[in-house]
């Protein structure tokens, strides 16, 4: 496995200040992806028998954190590349395991394909047909809003068979009747390579259809949900650090009736929420990665709830971190400017806020029927 520090540290390098410039133009260079990607980085979680770095999920978490205060957009390619590389691991065949997280390990970009102009929350609405020829697949659909997109080599899409069961078939771009059209002005993660898909009667090998198809829609979704809400979650625990320092280096500068801001007890209250929100946010996602480490059946419970308060969280401090820096936050492109609009988009990715507390409302309510 790489060392943390000496994957931290490439990051520094590869993003420098470099991301409020990224977040302004809405892209990310293609040198600085594929090099992340060649390292292994945008997949961690990926065996060494597949070519990967072999990391667990609280190494690939810390790092994801990393990432992710230094550019979420960055981090938001990160997470589709964990959930495309994630889908493979779990539904594909030997063979299409070792051709495809090879490649993604070795720079090969890919982005995973599931909401849907009618599909968001409710995944069990997808309508995209994959159609099973035999000797061919067959692709038509629509996917919305599908993270780095734009930048993929890809695509990992998810829809379902004429007998309405689910599917998972890998899709390069540049395959004739797929369109990428690219999200225009997205609020947050601006350079993240959001795109709407159009596949028009596609035609695949067979072999594109992970696993040979026919999975249950609901596996499929769960296969993909659990790595993006981990990295999510950690993700958040970046934006945090990055709130939490900006709001405390210009708090200890900026002077306002003689004293620096820092002195007044309503600026500081705002620094005490930003660190309590970050180590809640860090224990919520040590706790749901050493689940996952360990194979404990808690780990799902343990990782919609990190998502949960991370992004809850990470909205709410980027919001205290605004009002902390007043003006010399609003500067688009600005550390914290970024943090208070890629935040709110966390509440919504991966299960909204409310989709997070059902799920967590209804495991309180089954725990409590076990134990009468």
């Amino acid at each position: 496995m790489a060392e943390l520090p000496e994957a931290m540290q490439l990051v520094d390098d590869l993003v420098g200040d470099q991301a409020g410039i990224w977040d302004v133009a809405g892209a990310v260079p293609d040198m600085v992806i594929r090099t992340l990607g060649a390292a292994g980085l945008l997949c961690p979680l990926v065996p060494t028998a597949f070519g990967g770095i072999g990391a667990d999920s609280l190494w690939a978490g810390r790092f994801t954190a990393h990432l992710g205060s230094r550019c979420s957009s960055l981090r938001s390619v990160l997470t589709s590349q964990t959930m495309a590389a994630g889908m493979i691991e779990r539904l594909g065949d030997e063979d299409q395991r070792r051709k495809h997280l090879s490649a993604l390990c070795g720079g090969t970009l890919a982005a995973a394909a599931f909401s849907e102009p009618e599909a968001g929350s409710d995944l069990s609405a997808v309508t995209t047909r994959i159609r099973d020829e035999g000797t061919k697949v067959v692709v038509t659909g629509h996917k919305s809003w599908t993270t780095a997109a734009c930048y993929a080599d890809l695509l990992i899409v998810v829809g379902r068979t004429d007998d309405g069961a689910g599917a998972a078939v890998v899709v390069p771009v540049d395959t004739s009747g797929v369109t990428v059209q690219p999200v225009a002005d997205p609020s947050g993660c601006r350079a993240a390579g959001h795109a709407n898909l159009v596949f028009d009667e596609v035609i695949l090998p067979a072999d594109a259809l992970l696993g040979g198809g026919g999975q249950p829609l609901s596996l499929l979704v769960t296969a993909a949900l659990g790595y993006g809400r981990m990295s999510v979650a950690w993700g958040c625990v970046g934006i945090l650090r990055a709130c939490k320092a900006a709001a405390a280096q210009h708090a200890r500068r900026r002077e306002q009736f003689g004293v620096p801001l820092v002195e007044h007890q309503l600026v500081a209250r705002h620094l005490a929420e930003l660190l309590i929100a970050e180590q809640t946010a860090t224990q919520a996602c040590e706790h749901a990665s050493r689940c996952l480490d360990a194979g404990s059946p808690d780990h799902v419970v343990a990782t919609v709830l990190a998502k949960h308060v991370g992004a809850t969280g990470a909205a709410r401090g980027a919001a205290a971190a605004m009002q902390v820096l007043g003006s010399a936050g609003a500067q688009d492109g600005h550390v914290v400017a970024r943090a208070y609009r890629d935040a709110k988009l966390m509440e919504l990715i991966e299960g909204t806020n409310e989709i997070c507390q059902l799920i967590l409302a209804r495991h309180v309510a089954g725990t409590a029927q076990e134990d009468r």
